[in-house]
């Protein structure tokens, strides 16, 4: 087993081949085969351009569905673990080429207000307990409520995304390229809504104010102030997830 969180993920040794076995995600969508061939064909049409991990050649990706469990196959690559700090130019340009690849896709995808629904109905997983009492869980829903009126209820310029653009989700391949990983929550949206979670990875993992400037300059064309409700956005998201999978350990 390659790691145990939000999902379960097996190398298939020896063959070139590691599942990906939905786990607490599949909380998130009503229909997990439609959601799971979306970031099957958003990773066949990039397989090309190398950006990201691709779809298994060896086997059938999926999904597939075996005991109740739903999983993907994708093909196993030669890792040195996550994207570094040392380079944000670097990280900045990764994010805008993984951009200007996804434009191009064409094929259906969910869109802002099928995202919101999906945050509410994870926040309706949520239980009262002795720390999470229901006035919290009311102002958490006001909060993504609010959010209506400037981030999933307003007519942004859309196309394909990542969904979770982190630089957890990047990962530094054995030749030195980076590669995108884990793109179970790709929708079509605002680029903005990446870039946001991007930058907030970025912060998490040490970066100071300098160097996420210096990533935004390299991916070009956008100013901070531009990013803060969708930031909002995924702070809201954020800790309802947090709150659930806390839940879900429990």
């Amino acid at each position: 087993m390659i790691s145990s969180a939000s999902n379960v993920l097996v190398h298939l040794r020896p063959s070139p081949v590691v599942a990906r076995v939905m786990t607490g995600t599949v909380a998130l969508h009503d229909d997990h085969e439609r959601w799971l061939l979306r970031e099957v064909a958003v990773l066949g049409f990039l397989a090309p351009s190398g950006l990201a991990v691709a779809p298994s050649p060896a086997i059938h990706p999926g999904p597939h569905r075996s005991d109740g469990l739903w999983m993907t196959c994708w093909e196993w690559m030669e890792h040195r673990g996550r994207a570094g700090l040392r380079d944000p130019r670097r990280l900045g340009r990764a994010l805008r080429a993984l951009h200007d690849q996804l434009a191009g896709f064409t094929g259906e995808l969910p869109g802002l207000l099928d995202l919101q629904h999906d945050i509410e109905r994870l926040l309706g997983r949520l239980r009262p307990t002795a720390d999470l009492s229901p006035r919290k869980v009311e102002a958490l829903r006001a909060r993504l409520g609010e959010l209506g009126e400037t981030v999933f209820g307003v007519p942004w310029p859309a196309q394909a995304l990542h969904g979770d653009a982190s630089l957890y989700n990047l990962l530094r391949g054995s030749s030195g390229r980076l590669v995108w990983n884990d793109f179970e929550d790709t929708f079509r949206g605002p680029v903005h809504w990446d870039l946001a979670g991007y930058l907030i990875s970025l912060e998490a993992c040490g970066a100071d104010a300098e160097l996420v400037a210096r990533a935004l300059a390299a991916y070009g064309g956008i100013d901070r102030e531009e990013l803060a409700p969708f930031a909002a956005a995924h702070e809201v998201y954020d800790e309802i997830w947090r709150l659930y999978d806390a839940q879900r350990r429990s």
